[in-house]
C-alpha cells in the first residue's frame, strides 16, 4: 500500500512513521509513506488560506493548493482521498478494514477554520472523523486512522490472528488478558487459564468477551447476529446481576 499525507506540518509524522509497527511495516515492504507540505503546491507565494466569503472568524483553506497536490500525487491512479474533518463519517474498525483493501490512500490534514467546500464536493472520496471533539488540525486524527489501517495489512503483525481477534474486529470487546507471574500482589490469574484445558479456556474467553461487551458497550450487541449459545450466555449473565 502507498499512503500519501498532505499537511502544513509534515515534521509531525516523522516520529510516528519511524517507530514501532509502522516502521516494521515499511521494512516488510507492506506500505510506503510520503508526507508533503501542500504549501509547495500553492499558486501564490505559498499562501494556503484566506478569509471566508461572507465574513466570520478564522481562515479557510484555499482549494488550489489542495487540488494541485492531490492531482500531482495521484498521477494516473485513482486513490481514495480522505479528508480528516469533524463533520465526517465516524471512524470504525469496519472502515479500517475497508481502507486496508486499497492500494493507495491520500490523507488531507487541515488546519485553521475549515476547508473550502469545493474540496469536499469535487475532490475527496471519504470524509472521516475520529470522534465528537475538536483538534487543532487533522494530523493526529490521520495518524490514528493510518495506524489502524496498516496493522491490518498482510504480514505486518507477527500473529496473523491478532487483527482478526482484536476488539471490534469481531464486533465484541476483547476478553481480559493475563501474563506471568500467575500471582502478583495477591491477585491471581483465573485458574482456568492455567489449567491447560483449551476447551475450557475458549469457553471462558467467549463468556468474558460477552460479559465485557454487555457491561461496557451494550449497544454493540444490538448490531450483531448472535448465535443461540451466545444468547444463552448473555441471558445467564443478565440473571446474575
Amino acid at each position: 500500500m502507498k499512503i500519501n499525507v498532505l499537511s502544513l506540518f509534515p515534521a509531525m509524522f516523522e516520529g510516528v512513521f519511524n517507530q514501532s509497527m509502522l516502521k516494521k511495516a515499511q521494512e516488510k515492504n507492506a506500505v510506503t509513506f510520503a508526507v508533503s507540505d501542500f504549501r509547495e503546491f500553492a499558486d501564490n507565494k505559498r499562501q494556503v488560506d484566506d478569509y471566508p466569503f461572507g465574513g466570520g472568524a478564522g481562515m479557510v483553506l484555499k482549494p488550489e493548493p489542495v487540488f494541485n497536490a492531490v492531482e500531482a500525487l495521484s498521477g494516473q491512479g485513482k486513490p481514495r482521498v480522505i479528508l480528516m474533518c469533524p463533520q465526517g463519517e465516524r471512524f470504525t474498525q469496519k472502515k479500517a478494514e475497508e481502507l486496508a483493501q486499497e492500494e493507495e490512500l491520500i490523507f488531507i490534514c487541515g488546519h485553521y477554520e475549515g476547508y473550502d467546500e469545493r474540496i469536499r464536493e469535487h475532490l475527496v472520496t471519504d470524509e472521516i472523523s475520529i470522534g465528537d471533539f475538536v483538534l487543532t488540525g487533522g494530523e493526529l486524527a490521520a495518524m490514528t486512522v493510518i495506524d489502524s489501517v496498516v496493522r491490518l495489512l498482510p504480514g505486518v503483525l507477527g500473529n496473523a490472528d491478532s487483527p482478526v481477534k482484536d476488539s471490534f474486529s469481531t464486533g465484541f470487546l476483547e476478553h481480559p488478558q493475563y501474563t506471568r507471574p500467575a500471582e502478583y500482589r495477591g491477585w491471581k490469574v483465573p485458574d482456568v487459564l492455567t489449567s491447560g484445558n483449551h476447551g475450557k479456556v475458549d469457553k471462558w474467553r467467549e463468556e468474558q468477551t460477552l460479559k465485557r461487551t454487555l457491561e461496557r458497550r451494550p449497544d454493540l450487541l444490538e448490531k450483531i447476529d448472535l448465535t443461540d449459545e451466545q444468547k444463552k450466555i448473555l441471558d445467564d449473565l443478565k440473571n446474575r446481576k
